[in-house]
């Protein structure tokens, strides 16, 4: 049964994958959403100008697929009809995590092969049929509109595609789904409240990627074989199957650590990774395409969470609300589930649906935040306040890894959290904890690589 409606009309400042995720949420409460963007959008599965890390390999972690799943069902099993492959996260990709593969076995975590312009272009045409969604293309947003600098009542737009001149378009509520380089701050400063206080941890990644030929027998069969960064392992990667018979391979470090971009300073770098499956896909050097990079300077959070006031009629939705550092493939989860958020505040009707959600969606970042700053600053080279709660969980980790390469049970710990389907308390459960433990005492330390400890629901 349809929720009632909350009001007429609501218009999404963007259409990258928060601005989707989000009108879905709005169109069971709104009866007109329309998404504007300033881009034109390509055919399915092609790249768009506007999303600059639409190039390079996307991880849709466990969570969001779920979560995607619930908005749009049947997505997992229509992209894969249209190439992409699906497995258990456990069994079909290789982690490599302190240096070494974890144990595989079977997590329960379903995975996704895609690439970003399949993904975000399947759920755009899913919501292109959905009465009373509509799509503006070749759109600038200039500002807001506003009653008595209290409510959003609109905003200042030029379609390109219709000339230059500037209209209003009047919503009920407006969301900013425009991404980290979001005008919010300044267009609340212009209506006399203030801009939000910010986080930043200054990482410098660069990372550069590349498509080669993909056979069924590379990678041992894997779907995927992703590298998380560490002290033993400073530069990572990942590897991910996708549609069309293709590798995607972005590799990259921090603090400048960047890859070349012409295919022999790009294979020495890949080179350098303690993966014998990438190394040996570049090395058959069968290139599609060309080599493409991309940086990112600092992972930024902005805390409306904490503003005094706030105007009526207008969110702050996605990487415009947290933009997290790409490497641990959270952005698009973050946005599902803020979007679960939404809906769950929804609910119960728009008074003060601002300061709600803000609230209800600083808990949904923290964790993916913590989990990413807490790695970032594990990292010497890092500027930032090293807490005693980000020091101890670190410590804990590099007693984790290696017994998650033998323990089955623990790896799969440790992807649930990473794929933000379990807290990351839950390492901490007694039941790991003990394995962990065990793991380090002297006969269990000297055991073969290869054991595969009994495992045991916890």
């Amino acid at each position: 049964m349809k929720p009632q409606y909350v009001g007429k009309h609501a218009v999404v400042i963007g259409a990258s994958m928060g601005g989707l995720l989000v009108a879905r949420i709005l169109t069971d409460y709104f009866e007109q959403v329309t998404l504007l963007e300033r881009d034109t959008f390509p055919q399915l599965g092609q790249h768009r100008k506007g999303v600059p890390q639409g190039q390079h390999a996307h991880g849709l972690l466990g969570r969001g697929r779920e979560v995607m799943e619930q908005f749009f069902p049947g997505l997992t099993q229509d992209l894969v009809n249209m190439g992409g492959l699906s497995g258990d996260s456990q069994n079909t990709v290789r982690w490599y995590a302190g240096g070494k593969t974890l144990a595989q076995g079977s997590s329960g975590l379903v995975g996704l092969a895609v690439s970003r312009p399949l993904l975000e272009g399947y759920i755009r045409q899913r919501l292109m049929t959905m009465p009373g969604v509509y799509f503006v293309e070749n759109c600038d947003v200039l500002g807001l509109v506003s009653d008595n600098h209290k409510r959003v009542t609109g905003v200042r737009v030029v379609q390109r595609n219709q000339g230059h001149n500037e209209e209003v378009l009047s919503a009920d509520w407006v969301i900013d789904a425009s991404g980290r380089g979001s005008q919010s701050p300044k267009w609340l400063v212009a209506m006399g409240f203030d801009a939000p206080d910010q986080e930043t941890i200054q990482v410098n990644i660069g990372y550069a990627t590349a498509h080669f030929r993909r056979y069924p027998n590379d990678a041992d069969g894997q779907v995927a074989v992703v590298i998380a960064r560490s002290r033993v392992s400073p530069r990572g990667a990942a590897l991910i199957a996708q549609e069309g018979d293709r590798w995607i391979l972005s590799i990259g470090g921090y603090a400048d650590d960047h890859p070349p971009t012409d295919l022999a300073g790009f294979s020495a770098y890949a080179n350098s990774l303690p993966s014998p499956e990438i190394q040996a896909i570049v090395q058959r050097g069968e290139l599609i395409g060309q080599i493409q990079s991309f940086k990112y300077p600092q992972s930024l959070r902005r805390r409306y969470e904490k503003l005094p006031r706030f105007p009526e009629g207008y969110l702050v939705f996605g990487d415009a609300f947290c933009s997290f550092n790409p490497v641990y493939g959270q952005g698009m989860t973050s946005a599902a589930l803020q979007a679960l958020a939404l809906q769950q505040e929804l609910v119960k009707g728009t008074t003060q649906l601002a300061r709600r959600f803000f609230r209800t969606a600083s808990k949904v970042v923290e964790i993916p935040w913590e989990i990413a700053a807490g790695n970032d600053l594990n990292d010497p080279r890092i500027e930032g306040k090293r807490t005693p709660k980000t020091q101890l969980v670190n410590w804990y980790l590099s007693k984790l890894f290696p017994v998650a390469w033998k323990d089955p049970v623990v790896a799969r710990a440790f992807l649930k959290v990473t794929n933000l389907v379990a807290p990351p308390p839950s390492l901490m459960h007694p039941a790991i904890a003990l394995r962990v433990l065990w793991g380090h005492l002297p006969l269990q330390i000297n055991r073969p690589a290869n054991h595969r400890s009994t495992e045991s629901a916890w």
